[in-house]
């Protein structure tokens, strides 16, 4: 494990553990308070911006904005008056059970329990979840790497193009802080929290099924060490394993139920969505579109985005991060560049690997030490970024996220 003190010249005397287990079971809670000071400072700006740019462009307010926008209306009616009682699944019609159940009930939960409105209850879940999410990223980091880049990759997360997202009544949030705790349990050897919060994850998100295969990558090979170390199989993990997939598989089970196909019927109610798995074929052919004849600003980020995943993703290959790390980000990655449907949605289904953003936190931290001022600069670029497209995105852009 690499600490702060040495992120220029990590120890290569160790030999790496794939699965990235420590048996030490402390909580690294220094540093976390300023971590999510500069998370929600961040996210606070960047509302502040949306609300200047509504006060110009639109006659809504940015919490009516945030809170009832687009997929926020599906959630927002699932949490009202459940999944409508009879699927309709036949081509121009979309079906509400494309929406996983855990955000809906949450919402349910919270506006049955306060007098808050719908969207303000959403909005509540979205903004706790992206609380508890950054915290648990600054826990990973700060595992690995020592507390400097634990901050820094918060604060990266918070200031990503899309990060308007994590102040929305959306998924996103609440996908990576069961994600972020799944990944720092099995990080920890806390096999059966981290197949619980895998469990959760996959009842938040379609793509929630990445946290599932981290937790199982990293209990496979764990048991195979312990069949070659010749020791016994704990039940814990394998009940983490048993645990880790069965929240996704639950809700995709009883949606082919609902639609008298129990295997198939999830995927279908997905395809009239125009959401499938194609290997890249729609996305391919779109990135070709754009090349060639141009289109709305949101679609070239959209390219560049995913374009730096991708090297973010061999960065962090080549950095030899743990195990369920890679499997984590390479699921999702894999997710978005293989699957069609919206094209401008994919930077935001990328919300959630984090860990691709390691390589720049460590580079941020050696660069903040070395030429303070420089690193001034990135954060205050990044920044201006993120408040200045998010705005767009919300107020400007009229389409989906």
């Amino acid at each position: 494990m690499t600490h702060a003190s040495t992120l220029a010249r990590p120890s290569t005397t160790t030999k790496p553990d794939p699965a990235g287990q420590d048996r030490s079971r402390s909580v690294p809670a220094a540093g976390m308070a300023a971590a999510l000071g500069l998370f929600l400072a961040a996210r606070l700006l960047g509302v502040a911006a949306l609300a200047t740019a509504t006060r110009t462009s639109t006659g809504r307010g940015p919490f009516g904005l945030l809170g009832l926008s687009w997929d926020s209306l599906w959630y927002l009616g699932i949490a009202a008056h459940g999944y409508a009682p009879t699927p309709h699944l036949r081509p121009g019609v979309y079906s509400d059970l494309a929406f996983f159940p855990l955000y809906p009930a949450l919402v349910r939960a919270v506006y049955g329990l306060t007098p808050l409105g719908g969207g303000a209850a959403g909005l509540l879940v979205s903004w706790t979840a992206a609380a508890v999410a950054a915290c648990g990223i600054y826990a990973v980091g700060a595992r690995l790497h020592g507390r400097a880049v634990a901050v820094a990759l918060v604060l990266l997360w918070g200031l990503l193009p899309h990060s308007v997202v994590l102040s929305m009544a959306y998924t996103e949030p609440l996908l990576t802080a069961f994600a972020a705790w799944s990944l720092y349990a099995v990080l920890t050897g806390r096999w059966l929290w981290a197949g619980a919060l895998a469990a959760l994850a996959g009842l938040s998100r379609p793509n929630g099924l990445a946290v599932a295969a981290a937790v199982l990558a990293a209990a496979a090979y764990e048991m195979g060490r312990c069949l070659r170390e010749r020791r016994g199989v704990s039940h814990r993990l394998w009940t983490g394993a048993l645990l880790a997939p069965a929240g996704w598989a639950a809700y995709v089970l009883w949606v082919g139920h609902r639609t008298g196909d129990l295997l198939g019927g999830y995927f279908r109610v997905q395809r009239l969505w125009g959401s499938r798995f194609d290997l890249g074929a729609g996305a391919l052919t779109f990135v070709r579109h754009l090349l060639l004849q141009g289109d709305r600003l949101v679609f070239p980020m959209t390219m560049m985005i995913v374009a730096a995943a991708v090297v973010l993703f061999a960065l962090l290959i080549a950095d030899r991060a743990p195990l369920p790390l890679l499997v984590y980000s390479g699921v999702l990655l894999l997710i978005v560049l293989g699957g069609s449907g919206y094209f401008e949605s994919k930077p935001r289904f990328l919300l959630p690997a984090f860990p691709l953003l390691l390589p720049l936190a460590r580079a941020l931290v050696r660069t903040a030490r070395a030429r303070p001022r420089h690193a001034t600069v990135v954060v205050g670029a990044l920044a201006g970024l993120s408040f200045g497209y998010g705005a767009y995105l919300v107020v400007l852009a009229h389409m989906p996220l």
